[in-house]
C-alpha cells in the first residue's frame, strides 16, 4: 500500500496483527517499523524481517500510521516517549480500557486516533476486530485500517462506549473458549478417550459449530435444537450444563471482564 506503518509494542497482540497483515500480503515488511522496550520483542521483529528503530519518537516520525499496542499500565510512558512526533499523525490504539480522551491527554500534540479491540486469533487470520466508528481519521486512513484488519479477520464498527463490552466478550473470549475446549476434552478423557483424540475432537467441534453459525446465519439456539433429539443423549448433556449454571457463569464472566476494562 506504500503507507509507512509503525508498531509500538511487538508483544502477543501487536506481533499477531503485524505478522498476520504481512503474511496476508496487506503490509510489506519494508514499510513496517517496530519499537519495543524489550530486547526479546525487538529480536522477534528483526527475525521476521522488520526494521527496528531506537525509540518511539523515531518510529512516530518515520510512520504515517502508528499502532499503539502496549499494556494499559504502559501507555502513558509509551506516549511520552513519542515526543511531538505524533502530532498530526494517525494512531490506532488497542490499549484496553484507555479512552480516546485519555490517549490524547498523554500525547504532546494532536494526533488523529482510532481505538479498536482485537483478539489473538488474528495469528491464524480469524481475528475479531471492533473499531470505534466515532474516530477522527481521514476517509483514506479509515479505509486503510478497515482493510488492514479485514485481511486477518472480521471487522465490526461500534461506538467507543461499547469497546469495554467488546473487551469482555471477544477480547478475553479466546481464553474462555480455550477453557471450554479443555473441559470438553477432560470429559472425553474421563469417558476413556485418549488426550490427543479428545483435544482434537473438542477443538474441531467448537470450530465447526462457530463456522456453521457464521456462514449460515442461523441462531445459536437453532443449532442447539438441531442436535438435541427428544429423550436423547445431547439433551442430557444440556440439562447438566443448565444445572451447573453454565449460561450464568459465561454471562457473568463477560460482565466481570467488561467491568475490569472500564476500571483500568
Amino acid at each position: 500500500m506504500g503507507i509507512k506503518f509503525g508498531v509500538i509494542g511487538f508483544g502477543n497482540m501487536g506481533g499477531a496483527i503485524t505478522k498476520g497483515a504481512v503474511n496476508a500480503g496487506y503490509l510489506s515488511k519494508e514499510d513496517v517499523y517496530v519499537a519495543d522496550i524489550k530486547e526479546e520483542a525487538r529480536q522477534k521483529a528483526k527475525d521476521f524481517g522488520l526494521t527496528v528503530v531506537k525509540d518511539d519518537e523515531e518510529l512516530a516520525a518515520k510512520s504515517d500510521i502508528v499502532l499503539m499496542a502496549v499494556k494499559p499500565q504502559q501507555y502513558e510512558e509509551a506516549a511520552a516517549m513519542t515526543g511531538k512526533a505524533l502530532d498530526g499523525k494517525a494512531m490506532l490504539s488497542i490499549v484496553a480500557g484507555v479512552t480516546t480522551d485519555r490517549l490524547q491527554a498523554a500525547i504532546d500534540g494532536t494526533p488523529r486516533i482510532l481505538r479498536l479491540l482485537p483478539n489473538t486469533p488474528a495469528l491464524v487470520y480469524e481475528g475479531a476486530f471492533a473499531l470505534n466508528k466515532g474516530n477522527d481519521f481521514t476517509s483514506e486512513e479509515e479505509a486503510f485500517s478497515e482493510k488492514l484488519f479485514a485481511s486477518i479477520g472480521t471487522v465490526l464498527w461500534v461506538k467507543e462506549s461499547d469497546l469495554d463490552a467488546v473487551c469482555g466478550l471477544s477480547g478475553g473470549g479466546p481464553a474462555y473458549v480455550a477453557m471450554f475446549i479443555e473441559a470438553l476434552a477432560d470429559g472425553g478423557v474421563k469417558e476413556g478417550l485418549t488426550r490427543d483424540v479428545a483435544y482434537k475432537l473438542a477443538a474441531q467441534t467448537v470450530l465447526g459449530s462457530a463456522k456453521m453459525i457464521l456462514e449460515t446465519g442461523m441462531h445459536p439456539g437453532q443449532l442447539k435444537d438441531m442436535v438435541t433429539s427428544p429423550a436423547g443423549t445431547t439433551i442430557e448433556g444440556c440439562d447438566a450444563l443448565e444445572e451447573g449454571g453454565f449460561r450464568h457463569a459465561v454471562i457473568d464472566c463477560v460482565v466481570k471482564a467488561s467491568e475490569r476494562s472500564r476500571n483500568l
